[in-house]
């Protein structure tokens, strides 16, 4: 990562990544934490604001519920994205918010099974390649659950 650089830290937890991510991206750059689990957000946030409670306030850092799969449209494009759960598939929509001359990393396979951890480039021409780095096995990439509408039927 450069200083200036915009980052999208995906499945950020406890944000401990997402901050180092902003220190090396620097006063000019932007990292933007996503986790689709709200207690996690709300314990990042509050780790977070303990010994560096000013990367929050600058804007430099923002960490916030998103659904992974679909990652930060508002915020792209990003010149690296990292993705810290295992995807089934790559998710089209984080290879469109990568910058050309961006680089994305991904855990990439089925759940409890062995998954690939995926360097995934764009070139400044926009074409995608893939390659494989290692063997790895994270968590899985997992979706906000469906909202329903109506009586669920429990009294």
């Amino acid at each position: 990562l450069k200083p200036g650089a915009r980052v999208l830290d995906v499945g950020s937890g406890s944000g401990y990544l997402a901050v180092c991510f902003a220190k090396m991206v620097g006063k000019n750059g932007k990292v933007i934490g996503i986790d689709v689990v709200d207690d996690l957000v709300h314990r990042s946030i509050a780790n977070i604001k303990k010994q560096n409670s000013d990367l929050l306030a600058s804007g430099n850092l923002q960490i916030k519920r998103a659904d992974g799969w679909k990652g930060d449209p508002q915020n792209a494009p990003f010149d690296a994205i990292h993705v810290g759960a295992a995807a089934v598939s790559v998710p089209e929509a984080l290879i469109e918010q990568l910058k050309p001359g961006g680089r994305m990393l991904i855990p990439v396979g089925p759940q409890n099974q062995g998954q690939e951890f995926r360097q995934i480039d764009k070139n400044e021409d926009g074409k995608v390649s893939s390659k494989t780095l290692m063997g790895v096995v994270y968590v899985p990439l997992v979706k906000p659950p469906l909202k329903t509408t109506g009586n669920s039927g429990h009294t």
